[in-house]
């Protein structure tokens, strides 16, 4: 008699002692689901802070990039168009381009003109912004480009310098360059505004006539859709 009650009672230390076990394992494996589930979600918001983060220097790094852009223009006296021809008069030949631009990465800004000459050697004319004096040149291997400039050019009547004079009704002149690829070869320029706004312009090599680049805004378009 005393035995069986022993029994029993073992049976059910065991039963009760079982199903404890079984509540800790089963509570043990939410409590594993909940903390992989926690950690899941925090992971996700990691990845997003860090997209959003990206997003948000790009963003900067593009505001930045425009205000540099726009303090160069304000702190030019000199034109691009005045640049040119004191880079011409320096160095006789073909103005193909003209940029207004940071020398060598440094704080100083400078016009940079590159001049194709009559022998068909290349220049890189420096011109100083506040009074128009050539700070220095020095000879440029562009060879391969040479035909091709040379071609595009055959037959035009609008130069460099009178390119720049027409894109400055637009804003101030901070580039202009031959665009010699593709069918319709033009002067391209990009100007700046008051406030910072930046627009790109193209300027016929027959006529002179200045008409919107949309060029970057279609590119940036398909870069959209990719």
């Amino acid at each position: 008699m005393k035995r069986n009650i022993v029994i029993a009672a073992v049976t059910a230390a065991a039963l009760i002692g079982g199903g404890t076990a079984t509540a800790l394992a089963t509570t043990g494996d939410d409590q594993g689901s909940a903390r992989q589930a926690a950690n899941t979600r925090l992971s996700d918001d990691d990845g997003r802070d860090d997209q959003d983060g990206a997003d948000a220097q790009d963003d900067r790094d593009d505001a930045n990039g425009r205000d540099d852009d726009a303090a160069r223009a304000a702190s030019a006296h000199v034109t691009a168009s005045e640049a040119i021809a004191s880079a011409l008069k320096h160095t006789p030949g073909t103005a193909v381009s003209a940029e207004l631009d940071d020398e060598d990465d440094s704080a100083k800004v400078i016009w940079k003109v590159d001049v194709l000459s009559g022998d068909n050697g290349w220049h890189s004319v420096r011109i100083d912004p506040s009074n128009g004096k050539v700070l220095g040149s020095h000879a440029d291997d562009d060879e391969d480009d040479t035909a091709q400039v040379r071609a595009a050019l055959k037959g035009s009547s609008v130069t460099a310098e009178e390119a720049a004079k027409a894109a400055a009704g637009k804003g101030t002149v901070t580039s202009v360059d031959l665009d010699e690829d593709g069918k319709n070869k033009s002067w391209e320029a990009e100007t700046h505004k008051s406030g910072g706004a930046e627009q790109d312009w193209k300027i016929d090599l027959g006529t002179g006539k200045v008409t919107a680049d949309h060029s970057d805004d279609q590119d940036d378009d398909s870069d959209d859709q990719d």
